[in-house]
């Protein structure tokens, strides 16, 4: 098994981070496997998954409480990230929540704090939040979760707008329809994607198609779609609450798909010819 660093793709300030990370969204949540999902989380470190996402909303604070005592004594090797809900996103309340996610943390730092949707609250106080918190140093970088191109164009019209460093959505080769225009829009302006389900929460895996081109590689489903992703730099965060689970997403890294196999792809799960809604789950 390699355990060299994966692959990197940069943000706008030019730091990189990795293009495979960790999901977390339900971990926690289940006290009986709380040891395995800990100890899932270490070893995705250990094989340079340093890119560590969680959410507020996530078990309702219990995913980045599991997730602090996976990374204790670890901190400076993650790249943590994690979110305010919509609800909490005027001025006070980001503050509020962001240091309500550092004590379930047990850090001192968010390395990128995004907000999870849109909601009702002006972007400009959100906003101002995230300058508070930057100048405090309690985050380094600030992004989204879930705008579609309308909001990318507002959010970026506002003050500090211009200082988004990531837009995090739902893709994977069952939800193409940013590649129409969201993700071309977001590369013009070098502001990274980052695909969360990228396998679809396991829905992909009795696709056909997938398990014939899995077989070819001596791959699994899985790490077909996973690797069909990151082929196209769009860094990627699979959750795995298991040892072999992570291993198996660590080895999608590797995977090199041909054009044939692509083009099978391709047929099986058409790209976008029009604008397509952004979807969510």
């Amino acid at each position: 098994m390699p355990t060299d660093a994966p692959d990197t793709v940069p943000l706008p300030s030019g730091e990189r981070i990795p293009l495979l990370g960790q999901g977390t969204w339900y971990l926690g949540e289940d006290p009986r496997r709380r040891a395995e999902e800990i100890a899932a989380l270490r070893l995705g470190l250990d094989l340079g998954m340093t890119l560590v996402d969680t959410a507020e909303m996530y078990g309702s604070g219990a995913s980045e409480e599991l997730v602090g005592e996976a990374i204790a004594g670890r901190r400076d090797e993650v790249f943590l990230v994690s979110k305010v809900l919509p609800g909490h996103a005027d001025l006070r309340g980001t503050v509020a929540a962001c240091e309500g996610s550092l004590r379930r943390l047990d850090t001192d730092r968010l390395d990128l704090y995004l907000l999870h949707w849109r909601g009702s609250i002006p972007l400009v106080e959100t906003l101002e939040a995230f300058a508070v918190l930057v100048e405090a140093g309690k985050i380094r970088y600030w992004g989204v979760s879930n705008f579609d191109v309308s909001d990318m164009t507002e959010l970026v019209s506002l003050p500090g707008g211009e200082g988004v460093a990531l837009n995090q959505v739902l893709y994977n080769l069952t939800r193409r329809g940013i590649e129409y225009d969201l993700l071309p829009w977001c590369r013009r302006r070098g502001v990274p994607v980052m695909a969360y389900s990228p396998i679809e929460q396991g829905r992909l895996l009795g696709s056909d198609v997938l398990r014939d081109i899995a077989r070819s590689h001596g791959a699994t489903p899985a790490q077909v779609a996973l690797a069909w992703v990151l082929r196209q730099s769009v860094p990627a965060i699979p959750r795995a609450g298991r040892a072999e689970h992570v291993r198996e997403n660590r080895d999608a890294l590797d995977l090199e798909l041909t054009p044939k196999d692509l083009a099978e792809l391709d047929r099986a799960f058409p790209p976008p010819t029009e604008p397509v809604p952004l979807e969510v789950l």
